[in-house]
């Protein structure tokens, strides 16, 4: 029997193991290391299954090429980088990886939220400047006036998966956390002991600190912008860890300059490396800008462990193995 083909088009470069540990008895596995759909070569023509991480998004431009391809599997949360109405015109079920990286986001939101609240990294980015080291600069007080984080407002946009995981998180560190998410059904407030309410302008009104969990969407396309952020009470903070064009970063320099935010931590921006001529990026690095010491930002990290990463690689391949068994189908976004 032919193998069929399996592509990976981007994000995994290395030997393939987890992959063809899974799919070796049915398929050659395709490493295409792409940044840019333009890199995939017309070969993916004959893909039998694709596996897409965030890298690149798969158009219609290559949808509209796939001859054979059973499933599109993208290996991650969101599936905003497909075009999986287009496949589900040409008869190809789109599905991702819901559940791989859920503990990881949401240490990794409890994290930035840790360290912005209680001043660490304003801390140690100060102090490297050579003019701290003195005794009277060796305090606290560049920080202050902080205050204790029990009984603080945390406000979580989007209460799913992970959404869910970090409000049970900030309630252990003795946050009230409430919860905006109109699509999702009654009681869950009940369930896990959090508070709902019924718009973004009421959630941010009373959010001391406010975190991103929702999918991205033309309905959050620039959701925090210059005029909601302004929403929060003065001296908020802005957590970032799910998708970079929710929050317009465009309006973030500005807002800790005139002191409207505190802090704020991005793991994702809308272009992933950012160009060197973005004003955030430029305010991140500039030495003489507030940002300097009060904005974190990561690589699009936030879902990262060795575990999770071996998770999403484990199921996106379990996936394919089904498509190409003819075996239920898990996590479909387009049926």
């Amino acid at each position: 029997m032919t193998k069929k083909k399996i592509f990976i088009t981007d994000f995994i470069q290395d030997d393939l193991q987890p992959e063809r540990k899974i799919l070796d008895d049915l398929a050659d596995v395709i490493a295409c290391n792409a940044f840019h759909e333009n890199e995939l070569t017309d070969t993916i023509a004959q893909a039998d299954a694709i596996m897409l991480y965030h890298n690149l998004s798969l158009t219609r431009f290559t949808i509209s090429k796939l001859q054979n391809c059973k499933l599109i599997v993208r290996c991650g949360v969101g599936f905003d980088n497909v075009d999986y109405r287009f496949a589900r015109e040409k008869g190809i079920p789109v599905a991702n990886v819901p559940d791989y990286g859920t503990e990881e986001i949401a240490d990794s939101a409890i994290g930035m939220i840790l360290a912005l609240t209680r001043g660490i990294h304003f801390l140690n980015s100060k102090l490297r400047e050579p003019s701290t080291n003195t005794a009277s600069e060796w305090t606290y007080k560049p920080i202050a006036p902080l205050y204790r984080l029990r009984g603080r407002t945390l406000g979580i946009i989007g209460l799913g998966r992970i959404g869910s995981a970090t409000a049970l998180r900030a309630k252990a560190l003795g946050l009230r956390v409430v919860f905006y998410d109109p699509y999702l059904a009654d009681g869950f407030d009940k369930s896990y002991g959090v508070i709902r309410v019924e718009s973004l302008t009421e959630l941010l009104n009373q959010s001391d600190i406010v975190s991103v969990h929702c999918p991205r969407s033309p309905e959050t396309h620039h959701l925090l912008n210059a005029q909601t952020i302004a929403l929060l009470p003065r001296g908020a903070y802005l957590i970032n860890t799910a998708r970079g064009d929710i929050v317009d970063t465009k309006a973030i320099p500005e807002a800790i300059a005139n002191g409207q935010l505190s802090g704020a931590a991005i793991d994702v921006l809308s272009q992933e490396p950012p160009a060197d001529n973005d004003s955030f990026i430029q305010a991140w690095r500039d030495v003489k800008h507030p940002c300097y010491h009060r904005v974190i930002v990561n690589p699009h990290s936030a879902f990262y462990s060795e575990e999770g990463l071996q998770d999403m690689r484990i199921k996106g391949a379990n996936a394919c193995r089904n498509a190409l068994l003819g075996h239920r189908l898990r996590n479909i976004v387009n049926a």
